[in-house]
């Protein structure tokens, strides 16, 4: 049974809650601590899973009754946190963003190996059954040749979201709606495109009181001569409309769509093949944006843990979304 703690006790804990709750039932993980500079979250979190709650993260890894730190806290302390577990001799399994900035994150991956710990940032959209079943007809070479994908994230929220937390919406600890919301399809344009050699972007700030952007359009080109575009926004009306991947090629065209690439829109190959038949199978119907991945990733992890496979994403993986995040806010 493998132990971990959780850092931040906000919003998006509650996967990761869900996940470890599953897994403790089979035996194999489970959450024995968890820490908010917010009291009455910790208390909340450690009285419904039975753990014991810190207010304070340097105490609870002073404490070293676990193996690794799920941390849940603000995109840009994401790599402190990563760095302090590292020093800690403690694993990190951090949300995504990596971190606000390639220095910190390149800060944390040093820190890490110097520790000889593992850094892993979930991306669990790479465990939907839609995408696992894109990502076969990719590495199976039914596309030929790509020539685009692209990837829209259109979504929404309101003022109320980002007046919740003084740092949603900084540039110092969140980003806008591109590397807070679009980050898993910037994560995904690029697994499936490969080395990106150029980015470009426009971006805009329309609706909402932040310091980032709501709306942001980026272009790229990737090394193999295939063009891509990533959209964006916030403020969309009146609900989440749309989380997409498209992918254009010689011999193919795929679009996952839904609200968090959860559905098969379109499926044509010049060819046949029995993983045809998966499609109907493939497509899910979540609860919300973050879909049904956490479980996966976390069984993921577990199976890295015990030596059975290669880490999916590890901070250097995860650094190739940092990289063309900041590169697109640098070349707006």
């Amino acid at each position: 049974m493998y132990k971990f703690a959780l850092l931040g006790c906000g919003r998006i804990s509650k996967n990761h809650i869900e996940a470890l709750s599953t897994l403790k039932e089979e035996g194999k993980a489970e959450f024995v601590a968890c820490c908010d500079i917010v009291q009455e979250k910790a208390d909340s979190v450690a009285s419904q899973i039975g753990c014991t709650p810190y207010y304070n993260y340097s105490h609870m890894l002073n404490d070293g009754k676990f193996d690794a730190v799920s941390i849940c806290t603000p995109s840009g302390l994401h790599p402190d946190h990563v760095i302090m577990a590292a020093q800690a001799g403690k694993h990190s399994i951090s949300e995504k963003p990596a971190g606000t900035s390639l220095e910190s994150v390149d800060a944390a991956i040093d820190a890490c190996d110097a520790a000889q710990v593992l850094y892993l940032v979930i991306k669990q959209n790479r465990f939907n059954k839609t995408i696992q079943l894109l990502r076969k007809a990719l590495e199976a070479g039914r596309f030929g040749q790509l020539y685009m994908i692209s990837s829209n994230v259109f979504w929404t929220r309101p003022q109320e979201y980002y007046d919740q937390a003084k740092w949603r919406g900084t540039w110092e600890f969140d980003g806008g709606c591109l590397s807070n919301q679009a980050a898993h399809y910037v994560d995904m344009v690029q697994w499936m495109g490969g080395a990106v050699e150029d980015v470009s972007a426009f971006s805009s700030t329309l609706a909402r009181r932040i310091e980032a952007e709501d709306t942001i359009v980026v272009n790229l080109k990737f090394r193999s001569g295939a063009l891509g575009s990533i959209n964006v926004t916030t403020l969309t009306y009146p609900k989440n409309l749309e989380g997409s991947l498209t992918i254009l090629g010689e011999k193919g065209t795929v679009r996952i769509g839904g609200v968090a690439m959860n559905k098969v829109e379109t499926w044509q190959f010049a060819d046949n093949s029995p993983m045809d038949k998966a499609i109907c199978e493939a497509d899910t119907n979540p609860k919300s944006v973050y879909g049904f991945g956490h479980l996966d990733y976390y069984r993921h992890v577990v199976d890295v843990f015990d030596g059975k496979v290669e880490p999916l994403v590890t901070g250097r993986e995860a650094r190739k979304t940092v990289e063309i995040i900041e590169a697109a806010y640098e070349n707006r």
